[in-house]
């Protein structure tokens, strides 16, 4: 293999891990990389691809915590939920292709792009401190929402934002520093599970872990510190769900 190829992979999975940071939808990047230019096979690079996307997490994590912004207590049983539901999510991937969902993929990230569009208001508020979803909400919610992310990760996290923004009412900002944390924890599960089956290509799991770190602490470092941080981050998920939807239909 060239050695641009793998430059290219570097600075795309950097690219990837600032938008993970600020959005989601990042191992749309990374996992076109892994299968596309680096030649691993869909549920090889599946695995392979939580690698950066746990290193990413906790370098975002701990440039958010740096900056005074990290405080996950109110959120537990969000985290404890998705823990659950993203370890059923791994062991179904172990067995199960993923192909079939991404053709259901597509669909949602329409009408996530209509729920992002209309009343954009609703993504620029600030966190409130009142609002407390019953269990018996959340639980089923993040149950779901592990189990995707378990699964396949793609675009897990603008599920998680809309749960965060629209149904607990977090800023958008709060609601990522929530996201790296809980990501990181549960892909981290999902990588020691795949390790012991050996389904990572650690070579190209840590070559994209490198890119994916930069980009991921650097954008949560200067978000951290953007005053208008809500307002951009709203914009970028806004760029990366057309892009999402332009891609998967095919436009471009």
């Amino acid at each position: 293999m060239e050695w641009y190829y793998y430059v290219i992979a570097v600075l795309g999975s950097a690219f990837a891990g600032g938008i993970n940071t600020l959005a989601g939808n990042g191992s749309a990047i990374t996992l076109t990389i892994l299968t596309e230019m680096l030649g691993l096979t869909p549920n090889v690079a599946n695995a392979t691809n939580r690698v950066g996307v746990v290193a990413q997490s906790f370098a975002s994590t701990w440039a958010f915590h740096a900056n005074g912004k990290l405080d996950v207590r109110r959120s537990t049983p969000h985290l404890i939920s998705m823990l659950i539901g993203s370890v059923a999510g791994v062991l179904v991937a172990l067995w199960v292709s993923n192909d079939q969902f991404k053709a259901v993929f597509k669909f949602l990230m329409v009408f996530m792009l209509i729920v992002i569009l209309v009343k954009p208001k609703r993504w620029l508020r600030e966190t409130s401190v009142e609002t407390n979803p019953s269990l018996w909400i959340v639980v089923p919610v993040f149950l779901a929402i592990g189990f995707y992310g378990g699964f396949i990760q793609m675009g897990m996290g603008i599920f998680f934002l809309t749960a965060m923004v629209l149904g607990a009412k977090y800023s958008l900002m709060d609601a990522n520093v929530v996201k790296s944390f809980a990501v990181g924890l549960y892909t981290l599960l999902a990588v020691i599970i795949f390790a012991w089956t050996g389904m990572i290509d650690w070579k190209m799991g840590l070559l994209m872990a490198l890119g994916q770190t930069v980009g991921g602490y650097l954008t949560a470092h200067y978000a951290s510190r953007l005053p208008s941080a809500n307002l951009w981050a709203h914009r970028v998920l806004v760029i990366v769900v057309i892009a999402a939807v332009l891609r998967l239909f095919n436009v471009y």
